[in-house]
């Protein structure tokens, strides 16, 4: 499947505001119209985040472009779905994201190597204000020894 390496959806500002504690892979409950979206690599996760509701842990605020394709079966573009986990993962990260502070945030989408659309989630913690300046303060420092190696 070359497809499958092609699709790598990513929230690139997930790293920069949040400290990332612990790692989820996790599917998604799609429709038909929003997976074929998605293999053609219209969807964008940079403002989304996961909440529970009564019956499982779901994604908010994803948007999925409409598939062009599609005739009156298409989807609601910013819906919220479902993402499919064990209840063990599930358990576990209700309790962490009740407490004061933590918050589950999607990473990335991709393919995987059966066809199905997974998202990868991490529990998170934000960054104050100082974390962030050291970030960059490190991402510069790191790319300048780079060009300095180059040479």
């Amino acid at each position: 499947m070359a497809l499958s390496s092609q699709i790598n959806i990513k929230n690139k500002k997930a790293s920069f505001e949040y400290h990332l504690i612990d790692r989820y892979v996790a599917g998604i409950q799609l429709l038909g119209t929003e997976i074929k979206s998605i293999r053609e690599g219209k969807a964008n996760i940079n403002d989304s985040f996961c909440s529970f509701f009564d019956d499982g842990l779901y994604i908010r605020n994803m948007h999925i472009a409409e598939y062009s394709f599609g005739s009156f079966y298409n989807h609601e573009s910013k819906r919220d779905r479902k993402l499919l986990l064990t209840k063990k993962e599930l358990k576990k990260l209700r309790d962490k994201g009740e407490e004061k502070g933590f918050t589950i945030v999607p990473l990335r989408i991709f393919i995987s190597e059966r066809g199905f659309a997974k998202v990868e989630i991490a529990l998170a913690q934000g960054k104050k204000d100082f974390d962030k300046r050291e970030t960059i303060k490190e991402r510069e420092t790191k790319r300048e020894l780079d060009r300095v190696m180059k040479y």
